[in-house]
């Protein structure tokens, strides 16, 4: 199965957007957020970076994480 890019459901401050990228290429959460904070803070573009990817990435669908209430043990 073919991994995707969505914005976290579970990882989220604002949109999910780190969340989801830290996901996507499997690094820790904290290195993402200190790299779109240093765009943001440098350059400004980091924050249109953001915002773009606010739009275009999809939200991760409900049924990737299954609750405990829909996990049949048998």
């Amino acid at each position: 199965m073919a991994k995707k890019l969505y914005r976290s459901r579970k990882n989220r401050v604002i949109a999910g957007i780190c969340g989801g990228l830290a996901e996507y290429f499997d690094i820790d959460l904290i290195i993402v957020r200190l790299i779109t904070l240093i765009l943001v803070l440098s350059f400004g573009a980091g924050l249109i970076a953001y915002i773009i990817a606010w739009i275009v990435v999809p939200e991760e669908p409900d049924n990737l994480y299954p609750t405990s209430t829909e996990i049949r043990v048998e």
